[in-house]
């Protein structure tokens, strides 16, 4: 097994520890998860086609069931 030492800025390291900290994780188990998901080819094709249905599908979608609702997170955030 690799290891690999990155600096973080403060800001940068405390969000990640939030983020860890809500998923339930340690910091270093969070973001060996998150590296190994960009490094994951398969998850960014499915990504690209996951966004190319979305852009492609996505108006007969809502014009069918109606605008998708707002998650609680991007509520919070539009609130704050």
């Amino acid at each position: 097994m690799k290891q690999l030492n990155v600096r973080l800025d403060d800001t940068v390291h405390e969000a990640l520890e939030q983020r860890a900290e809500a998923a339930g994780m340690s910091l270093p188990d969070y973001a060996r998860k998150v590296l190994a998901e960009e490094a994951d080819e398969r998850r960014e094709r499915f990504l690209t086609a996951a966004a190319h249905f979305a852009q492609t599908w996505g108006p007969a979608f809502e014009e069918k069931f109606g605008p998708y609702p707002l998650s609680t997170r991007a509520a919070e955030a539009d609130a704050a």
